[in-house]
């Protein structure tokens, strides 16, 4: 192949690695402590710090902080849990293994998130939890649902895996509800590989998460360690295996340290393509209110048949011009799992699925060189004659 015909790739989202990050991760492989111990607790106590929330327990995934949020809020066999269809599969999963039913409320058009009326339209009896989530980086309506959740004596259980730098109205996500639950996968905002956090009020539920998250071991190894004696311990609960290690908090604590100068960078990435696309025919979500501020965490745009394009052929198309892409997401409530078992059919939550079928994911990352950003650019703009 002649250098002429090399298509040069743009990755969807690469994780920004720097110095500081991998002298630190060097240091603990140097210092011999590898599992949970001092750096996943000086990370905890930075991130929640970072979204003033009392406490922070870190985990091995958004996942796992999901489940133990739910088995903290008291969900079990014959509850349900109200959230959205538009999501990764992992927040209505999560539900299934608490023992519980979800239940999804068709989503705010302009948003992609949630939506608040539709939401509590759906409460029942048997409703234990609302699970809002904070769809591509936007704050969901943490106002309307805490709301919500007080006038029918539910818990709130936000899945911010995308809004790490949200504000809501003023308020940072982290401290806008009963559990926070965020994702460090390798795509995230702040990444550490593979990782969580789930943040909360009740230093009760945060003890409990910790003790849960770790086979329900009354002391992890590393506080047996400092002890050097052996320490005895008691197994409190059937727990999990959903600890975070210290090799994860090693690059989370620089990425947390840089997340600002990160979150500026999508920022202008996201300024850029505004500017770049204003005249294309693709639909975009609302802007964020005053007040609020977007994560950043996605760039999606929305594919019209008007257009004269369907979502998969931009996709298509872009990935011959070397664009990476991605869609988010497939409605959860038409895979196989969950239509079969609970009986969803096409048309029961309109917007939700309409958003599915014309979403596309646009690269993001403060990796992202301007010439890789331009090259996007220019490929979006080529695909719809421009």
């Amino acid at each position: 192949m002649s250098p002429e015909a090399v298509i040069e790739i743009v990755p969807f989202a690469p994780p920004r690695i720097g110095a500081d990050e991998i002298s630190e991760v060097i240091a603990t492989l140097e210092s011999g402590w590898l599992s949970t111990g001092p750096r996943v607790r000086r990370f905890e106590e930075a991130f929640a710090g970072y979204v003033g929330a009392p406490h922070a327990v870190a985990l091995n995934s958004c996942t796992a902080a999901l489940h133990l949020s739910l088995i903290a809020a008291g969900v079990g066999p014959g509850d349900e849990v109200i959230t959205s269809p538009l999501t990764f599969c992992a927040t209505a999963n999560v539900v299934i293994h608490a023992g519980a039913t979800p239940v999804f409320a068709d989503v705010d058009p302009r948003t992609g998130n949630l939506d608040p009326a539709a939401a509590e339209a759906a409460i029942t009896p048997r409703t234990k939890a609302l699970l809002p989530v904070h769809y591509a980086g936007r704050p969901a309506d943490v106002t309307a649902f805490e709301a919500i959740a007080r006038r029918h004596g539910l818990a709130t259980i936000e899945d911010a895996a995308h809004c790490i730098e949200g504000i809501a109205s003023g308020r940072k996500i982290g401290a806008t509800a009963d559990f926070t639950c965020f994702s460090f996968y390798a795509t995230k905002n702040l990444t550490t590989g593979e990782g969580g956090m789930v943040t909360t009020a009740s230093a009760t539920a945060a003890a409990r998460m910790r003790t849960a998250s770790l086979h329900g071991m009354s002391h992890n190894a590393w506080s047996r360690y400092q002890r050097l004696a052996p320490t005895k311990y008691d197994v409190a609960e059937p727990g999990f295996k959903y600890n975070m290690t210290d090799v994860q908090a090693a690059l989370g604590l620089h990425q947390l340290a840089a997340i600002r100068t990160h979150h500026a960078r999508r920022t202008a990435i996201t300024h850029r393509y505004d500017w770049a696309f204003a005249d294309l025919p693709v639909g975009k979500f609302d802007p964020v209110p005053l007040g609020s501020v977007h994560a950043r965490h996605l760039y999606p745009i929305l594919i019209d048949s008007a257009s004269g394009w369907t979502r998969d052929g931009v996709a298509d198309r872009l990935a011959e011009l070397g664009v990476s892409t991605s869609i988010h997401f497939p409605v959860v409530h038409l895979f196989e799992y969950y239509a079969n078992r609970f009986g969803y059919a096409p048309g029961r939550y309109p917007h939700a699925e309409r958003l599915a079928d014309t979403v596309l994911s646009l690269p993001l990352s403060p990796a992202l060189s301007d010439s890789q950003v331009e090259l996007v650019i220019r490929a979006v703009r080529q695909v719809f004659g421009a």
